[in-house]
């Protein structure tokens, strides 16, 4: 069984393309292409399950139209739009200190400026813009929105999920 820890998210899978069962695949990490990988882990009803391909090509620099085993009509692959794809750690070729963005949830944040007390922890990230945004729940409830910029961030503490920030003043008075 594969477990979350051992692998991160990569992308999603779109639409069906044709008849044949090929599905579009928007990706922000193009790691299936750069080491020798002949899966990808789909989560599948809350599993991590994963799917053999038997080709894929890029459609564009943020698209590829993958073909997996054993799916080969259009119905077969319309029951993975949506889904979340995952890559094996194992098989990646990033270092032990990088994370993508939505590893990232969960960690605490912590203000430097302020003895590391608690501001909250990361609930989701907002990558919709070129300006990414921690969404951060406080201890009162608040829900805040923290730049994750490195001109704010003084460290990354990985082991224990903490990141320390060092904020302008004023910033978490804003939400």
């Amino acid at each position: 069984m594969i477990r979350t820890e051992e692998v991160y998210k990569i992308g999603k899978i779109g639409k069906p393309h044709g008849v044949k069962g090929e599905v579009s695949f928007m990706f922000s990490d193009d790691v299936f292409d750069r080491v020798d990988a002949d899966y990808l882990v789909l989560m599948i009803d809350g599993i991590l399950v994963p799917f053999f391909f038997e080709e894929y090509r890029f459609k564009s620099g943020e698209t590829a139209l993958v073909k997996f085993c054993d799916i080969d009509t259009k119905e077969q692959a319309q029951e993975l739009t949506g889904c979340e794809v995952f890559f094996p750690k194992s098989l990646s070729d990033r270092g032990d200190d990088e994370l993508t963005l939505e590893e990232l949830k969960g960690f605490e944040i912590l203000d430097a400026d302020n003895d590391n007390s608690l501001i909250g922890s990361i609930t989701s990230i907002d990558d919709a813009t070129q300006n990414v945004l921690f969404s951060v729940t406080a201890d009162d409830g608040r829900n805040l929105l923290i730049p994750a910029s490195d001109d704010f961030i003084t460290g990354i503490d990985i082991p224990g999920r903490k990141i320390y920030v060092s904020l302008p003043e004023g910033l978490l008075d804003l939400s």
